[in-house]
């Protein structure tokens, strides 16, 4: 019987399949995987070998931990905790547009649901019936699995992609580009990467590539590049529409507490924080003007203060108690709790 310690059981799955892909680790390799100290790996180390698992040890410089060759454990051992973010991922995995049919995950889930053992695969069960995901959906277009792939795999060797990409307004073009990452952002997955076809910085959508393919050049990539925080960058100060100019009366820290990187650009100014945005619709930057609950003074467009005035008044408007012999509105809230048996 294990003897009294206080073991972890995911660290401790979490070991033994470190030493089934792993043909041998030190305790230090082991630590910084687990995120424990190498004394607590030699006790997780005895614990697994009180438990009946063949965990030989080798000492010396070279030395290490390795599972006894030819042992196998069953396919599939996950703690309720692990189950749980595989399904979780998946269900994101979906919801983000990652497959079209649905097919991969349900694959995965099924493989999953086949594997556990009966007590895990009933909880595992609830967790897809009852979980449920409130991520904003990727758009119409789906992302391929394998492009993701492709390309991640490119940003990590840091090797060079060609690709071929149609624009928003249906132009075809020839890039060689070197991918820095690829990312998630306001519906849509982008990879981030230095075009050389215009010598910068560029992003692109990935359901708009109609086909990647990889090079044999090498590049070498900025240190510490921020690949989401560029691309929520270059979301806003993308321009569509008509550049809109507000003066906010906060400060540049408050302001950005409030304002996403992806709604546009601030910038510190003597009377507040100047907020730069593009918008195609008016009515809709009115609104999200209000929301940001604070004194504001449109620069320009003067169109955007008409939208603002429009919607003041409707507000104006929707404050005033209702009358009940005017036709067709209902009765106020407290007025119909009192008409109740």
């Amino acid at each position: 019987m294990m003897a009294n310690m206080d073991l972890s059981i995911g660290r401790l799955l979490t070991l033994i399949e470190l030493l089934q892909v792993y043909r041998q680790l030190n305790a230090e390799e082991i630590a910084s995987r687990l995120e424990v100290t190498p004394r607590t790996v030699r006790r997780y180390i005895t614990g697994l070998q009180e438990m009946g698992i063949p965990v030989e040890t080798e000492r010396g410089p070279a030395g290490g931990y390795r599972l006894r060759r030819g042992f196998k454990l069953p396919p599939l051992m996950l703690s309720n905790e692990e189950a749980l973010v595989m399904i979780i991922g998946l269900l994101a995995a979906q919801r983000l547009g990652l497959s079209a049919s649905g097919t991969a995950v349900q694959g995965a889930l099924a493989k999953l649901d086949r594997l556990l053992p009966e007590t895990q695969r009933v909880q595992v069960q609830a967790m897809q019936d009852f979980v449920s995901l409130g991520l904003s959906p990727a758009g119409r277009d789906h992302a391929d699995a394998a492009t993701i792939l492709r390309l991640s795999t490119a940003a990590r060797d840091r090797t060079g992609i060609r690709l071929t990409y149609r624009s928003a307004a249906g132009e075809t073009t020839e890039r060689v580009v070197d991918p820095y990452g690829v990312a998630f952002q306001s519906g849509h997955w982008y990879l981030v990467c230095f075009d050389h076809f215009r010598d910068a910085l560029r992003t692109f959508r990935l359901d708009r590539m109609l086909a990647t393919e990889g090079t044999d050049e090498t590049f070498d990539r900025p240190e510490d590049f921020d690949v989401i925080g560029y691309l929520r960058q270059a979301i806003g100060e993308a321009v569509y529409g008509t550049r809109c100019e507000v003066l906010l009366d906060l400060s540049l820290e408050d302001a950005s507490k409030r304002v996403s990187p992806t709604d546009g650009t601030l910038e510190a100014s003597d009377g507040g924080t100047v907020l730069r945005f593009s918008a195609d619709d008016f009515d809709w930057a009115a609104v999200f003007l209000a929301g940001l609950e604070c004194d504001l003074v449109v620069v320009r467009p003067p169109e955007l203060r008409t939208s603002l005035r429009t919607l003041a008044a409707r507000l104006r408007n929707s404050t005033r108690a209702p009358k009940r012999d005017r036709p067709g509105l209902p009765l106020a809230p407290r007025e119909v709790a009192d008409t109740g048996p």
